[in-house]
């Protein structure tokens, strides 16, 4: 629960509080929740009991964090080019209905103040977002992105609108384990601004649910016709890695091309790393410095962004 995380997409992680309850899948199908890493955190640490059992508020001085990483925000961008991401909650779900509703006031409270993080909020229950965000909700939040897991089509199709429904300053997909094609990303004419992928880790050799590559490269392609940002984190396994399914090598000769600093079981496809993040609160920010004529704003603009949105 530290402030430097090595979630390759985020840079710090919030828990608010501890605990969640699985969440079951139509039909019996494959769910992330199947081999949750944080229930397994919970049974080494005993801090909480998982499932359908009171959830634990994180004390006051863990809860000071993100306040510190706020006043530190500026220098953070001037070393970085970029604002810090906050990934809240990675041992609980921001939008579980059998969590305290004034906990989650004071969530939002917090995010509020912390204006100069970008909270990612990533949740299994994207159909509770519209009754639990604050009242002042609006158009949401400048300094949040609002995402939901999707493991393949069924579970995109089924999650994914309730998400789209709500305003957020960035959408985002967690298809990761991916356990399926995630087929077509646009719905109504909508769809999210950022696809993070992966295939499943942590899992003994016996239990993993393989990722297929081709599903991945499919997922870019469709994030490339809707204008999405794609981010493959890794691969999971070796058994995974294009290297070892596409080209017969064995995983100790994938892992020469394909390290694990590039992600747990690797982490490239077709011979590079995919790993973009979406740009449009990058794009607001910088339109607003153009029309202010704000030169603080645009010398912390990554120059490739300014170069696209100037040409």
């Amino acid at each position: 629960m530290g402030a430097q995380s090595k979630i390759e997409w985020t840079d710090s992680t919030f828990n608010p509080w501890v605990g969640c309850t699985k969440v079951r899948r139509r039909r019996g199908a494959p769910s992330a929740c199947d081999f949750c890493y944080a229930e397994k955190w919970a049974k080494r640490s005993g801090q909480v009991e998982w499932g359908d059992h009171p959830r634990r508020r994180t004390t006051e001085a863990y809860w000071r964090n993100p306040l510190t990483w706020n006043a530190q925000g500026e220098t953070f961008q001037i070393k970085n080019k970029r604002r810090q991401r906050v990934f809240c909650a990675s041992l609980a779900d921001v939008f579980d209905n059998q969590v305290n509703p004034e906990w989650r006031a004071d969530l939002f409270v917090l995010i509020r103040e912390c204006d100069q993080l970008d909270w990612q909020l990533l949740t299994k229950r994207p159909q509770n977002i519209r009754k639990m965000v604050p009242p002042d909700w609006g158009d949401g939040y400048a300094n949040v992105w609002l995402g939901t897991t999707a493991e393949d089509a069924d579970a995109y199709q089924q999650r994914v609108p309730h998400l789209l429904q709500i305003p957020a300053a960035i959408h985002f997909v967690s298809y990761e384990p991916a356990l399926g094609p995630l087929g077509q990303l646009d719905i109504d004419g909508c769809s999210p601004d950022w696809v993070i992928i992966g295939g499943e880790s942590g899992v003994s050799s016996d239990l993993i649910r393989l990722t297929d590559p081709q599903w991945a490269r499919d997922a870019i392609a469709e994030c490339r016709r809707v204008g999405a940002a794609p981010f493959l984190k890794q691969w999971g396994t070796y058994k995974n890695n294009p290297c070892v399914v596409e080209f017969g090598l064995t995983e100790q000769q994938a892992m020469k091309i394909d390290p694990p600093d590039n992600g747990k079981g690797g982490g490239k496809l077709d011979g590079g790393l995919w790993r973009e993040f979406p740009i449009k609160t990058l794009r607001l920010r910088l339109e607003t410095a153009l029309r202010e004529g704000c030169r603080k704003c645009l010398r912390e603009t990554p120059s490739d962004i300014r170069r696209v949105m100037t040409d």
